[in-house]
Parts: structure tokens; sequence; C-alpha cells
């Protein structure tokens, strides 16, 4: 069964059986232009299903065949005052806090705030059509809702001036080679691909997703020592867990394991 919820030209679609959360951009008229109360109400989404324990992984998409997004609301800027747009930044990492796994589904123009909020996502499958890029040197603005410090930190300071210095629009089979897409399918197989793995990660314990999420983002954010530290930790804590056990009771048994998340 299949369930839908309306935000503004936000739509969330959750498949009970496949155990997944869609949410979907849906102004395909306007190329899915994100509005600022969709970037508060897709934070507020997250919490939503975040806390609900019958999903177990997230898919971020645009709606119709054209793009992901081609960004936000350019007029929508000045009438913004400036304290809440530095706080843009919050909305956009929803993704990257959430402790379930995120798969952004992308195709055609994949820009500005479109393009951020794939980057806080876990995974990025794109279509072959998909074009990225980070135009606010255009406009004389900088990214400011973490497109900076992600693609810098995804690859390399050379390659991301390069990027948003330049305004330049990234083809997906570039953007694969610098490290900015997890894979390139065709159009046609776009779909399939993002659901398979979705299809994958619901077989794993929930628990144990959650927390590698935590450990690999805390890499970024410190010095090795401190992210081992974060890590080893980690992994005492697991070996008390019930999926932990149910784990090697399957293996040794030569079935399936069965994960509560406990």
């Amino acid at each position: 069964m299949t369930t839908a919820t309306q935000y503004d030209h936000i739509r969330v679609e959750k498949n009970e059986a496949a155990q997944t959360a869609t949410i979907i951009f849906d102004r395909p008229e306007k190329m899915n232009y994100i509005s600022m109360l969709a970037r508060a109400q897709f934070s507020k989404i997250f919490d939503e299903l975040n806390a609900d324990e019958d999903v177990r992984v997230i898919i971020v998409k645009g709606e119709g065949d054209k793009c992901f997004s081609a960004g936000g609301s350019i007029p929508q800027f000045m009438e913004t005052h400036p304290e809440e747009l530095s706080r843009l930044r919050v909305n956009v990492a929803a993704p990257e806090r959430s402790p379930k796994p995120v798969i952004a589904q992308l195709q055609g123009y994949t820009f500005g705030v479109g393009f951020e909020i794939a980057m806080a996502c876990d995974f990025r499958i794109a279509a072959d059509d998909t074009l990225l890029g980070l135009p606010e040197m255009n406009l004389g603005m900088i990214p400011g809702s973490g497109g900076t410090q992600r693609v810098a930190r995804a690859v390399g300071l050379t390659r991301a001036k390069d990027m948003i210095m330049r305004a330049r629009r990234i083809p997906a089979d570039e953007a694969y080679q610098w490290g900015l897409l997890t894979k390139v399918v065709s159009k046609a197989e776009l779909e399939n691909e993002v659901n398979s793995l979705a299809e994958e990660l619901v077989r794993f314990s929930p628990l144990a997703q959650r927390v590698c999420k935590e450990v690999l983002n805390a890499a970024e954010e410190g010095p090795l020592s401190t992210g081992l530290e974060i890590e080893g930790r980690a992994y005492g804590m697991l070996r008390c867990t019930e999926d932990f056990k149910e784990g090697v009771d399957s293996f040794v048994e030569k079935r399936k394991p069965k994960f509560t998340g406990k």
C-alpha cells in the first residue's frame, strides 16, 4: 500500500511493503523550484519520517522527467531577511542528519539548492542526462546551504573552485569521475536502480545502519584520532545488540538474518 501527503509543492509517498518513503519536489512546470516555505517543510518532513519506524529508507526525487530541481525561487531571496537566509543550511542538511539511509534520485537539471540537497543525501543515483551546478556566481552570490563545503570535501579544492567559481554545469559522467555521484545509469533504468538500492539497504540492521552513518559523517568533522575513537566506541556498543547476535546466529545457521533494530 502506498500513502501520500502533500505540502507546498512537495509530495510524500510511503510504500509500506517496501518500507520506504519518497519525498517528491512537485512543481514540474517550473523545474521543481523549491520555495522558502518548502525548505522549512522539507526539514519538518524528515523529522516526521525519522520518527516513523515503518520507514527504513528515504528517497528524494523530482516530479516529471526533466529535472530533480533547478534550484530556489530567485525573487524570494530579496524578500527574505538575511538572518533567515543564513539559517537555510539547517533545513537543507536534513538528509544528512537523518538516522536513516537517504537516496537522491537525480535526473536532468540539478542546480542550486537542489544540488545542495542531493549532496546532503547518502547516495546519489543519477540518470545519464543529469547536469549538476551551483550557478550562484551568475547572481553575484555564493552557494549558502552547504554547497561550497560539501563539494570541496567531496572533490577537493581544485575541482570545487573550478565548478563553483566558474558556475560550471557538470555532466553526469564527469560528476561520477569526480566522486559527486554514487552511480550513473540510463534514464530508463533510474527508478529500478534506486528501488533496488533501497531494497538492499532495508535488509540490513537499522541500528547498525544508523550508527554506521553517524560514524562516517563524523569522519569529515574531526581528526583521524577522533574518528577512530568514535568508531571504536560504536563497534563495542553494537556488540551488545540483539541485531548483532541475530547476524552471528544467522551466519552460523546459514540463513538470512531477521533484524529488528534492537
